[in-house]
């Protein structure tokens, strides 16, 4: 985005500071990114970001569509990237399920697009006015065959204005689709949001041909990066588009055991070999911590409340908090088991980062995980008690309420 289009969106975000809802937040982020089209469709509890993009694209010159379903949003995010535009969907629940086939087309594709995943407690309709975190492993494997995803998580609502602008510059800059995966309640809490600067802000562009219409081939990529220049529709290039397994020229060759290797280990190499730089993490006290409490979105937030009080009861706590959730910061992870002895796990599902942590950390690293389903958010002292159980002696566990 160059410096007018930035000043024309501050005419309308006139304010440095808002008082803002999580999922208003991230349809701000969306156009101080450079977001020109958005296509969705009304569900609990995303609904508000539509409501603020239906406001705001008219005012940038951008496109508002309301789909007659998911499939149908994700299908025009897709068409609407390939004719030069960055462009955005947002979800939740039975929704998200309902546009895995096309985020795997995307990624086939190589089709960069952003989806804001606010999510809800499922399964099937499930709680739609109650948060949860029970989108992990979907975001991650929902769709078949092998790819890979960025997601980014996060637990305020500054960051849903911060992370939904680099989850755009990744999209650009990796060629593929990427997940904000928030949560009912980020989205729905309202906190102070500052607006940052131009000169704050990162803007990545896509790698765009550097040969003539002749030189041209679609999918083959020029240099170490692995990921291909994009000529998009109408700018005189050749290109063909498909979800079949294809060559370099983007034509099919479906029965063609060693070009789909090939292929598809292209797709995922991009990514899992930037997995170093894609890692976001928080740490904190870790220093001399001996139990760590490890947690993403809403209850990191939580998990951080617990850790202090943990350290003011003279117990050596440590906090992680993923913000890149995928690609998964293996290297970061097993780092972390072998620090410390112990890893306590509070998310808002039965059970899912905590099965790629215990893959990663060595056998001496007890993992413990602290479940909560039912849109119920932990409470800091549920946390505390589990920790107080590993670290003390069952008798001088007390004091504490579950």
């Amino acid at each position: 985005m160059d410096k007018t289009n930035y000043d024309r969106i501050r005419k309308i975000l006139e304010d440095k500071h808002y008082f803002l809802q999580g999922d208003i937040a991230c349809a701000y982020g969306a156009i101080l990114a450079g977001c020109t089209f958005f296509a969705g469709y009304p569900i609990t509890p995303a609904t508000e970001t539509q409501e603020a993009m239906a406001n705001l694209m008219p005012r940038i010159g951008g496109t508002f569509v309301q789909m007659e379903d998911e499939i149908a949003s994700i299908s025009a995010v897709i068409g609407a990237s390939w004719s030069g535009v960055r462009a955005m969907t947002n979800t939740s629940g039975p929704g998200y399920s309902l546009m895995q086939e096309n985020i795997g087309y995307a990624c086939m594709t190589e089709t960069p697009c952003v989806i804001i995943n606010v999510q809800r407690s499922g399964p099937s309709t499930g709680q739609p006015t109650e948060p949860s975190q029970g989108d992990l492993m979907q975001t991650r494997y929902g769709s078949h065959g092998d790819y890979e995803i960025i997601a980014l998580a996060p637990n305020s609502v500054q960051e849903c204005v911060d992370l939904t602008i680099r989850a755009f510059n990744l999209a650009d800059e990796f060629r593929n689709p990427v997940v904000v995966l928030t949560d009912g309640e980020v989205g729905h809490m309202r906190e102070k949001v500052e607006i940052p600067e131009y000169d704050e802000i990162q803007f990545a562009k896509r790698k765009e041909p550097e040969v003539g219409r002749d030189e041209y081939v679609p999918f083959r990529a020029v240099d170490d990066s692995l990921v291909p220049p994009m000529a998009t529709f109408g700018s005189g290039f050749r290109t063909y588009v498909t979800g079949l397994t294809h060559d370099e020229t983007g034509l099919p060759c479906t029965d063609d055991a060693d070009k789909h290797t090939q292929l598809v280990n292209r797709l995922v190499k991009k990514i899992a070999r930037q997995r170093e730089n894609l890692t976001m993490v928080e740490e904190l006290y870790l220093d001399d911590a001996e139990v760590v409490i490890a947690s993403y979105g809403i209850a990191s937030r939580v998990a951080l409340n617990a850790v202090r009080s943990l350290r003011e009861q003279g117990v050596k706590a440590g906090y992680f908090r993923w913000i890149g959730i995928w690609p998964f910061p293996e290297e970061k992870v097993r780092m972390l088991g072998e620090k410390v002895g112990k890893i306590i796990i509070p998310e808002m599902n039965l059970g899912q980062i905590i099965h790629k942590v215990k893959e990663y950390v060595p056998d001496t690293c007890q993992v413990v995980g602290i479940p909560s389903i039912g849109g119920r958010i932990h409470h800091p002292d549920a946390i505390i008690r589990e920790v107080l159980k590993l670290v003390l002696s069952p008798d001088k566990v007390g004091g504490v309420k579950d």
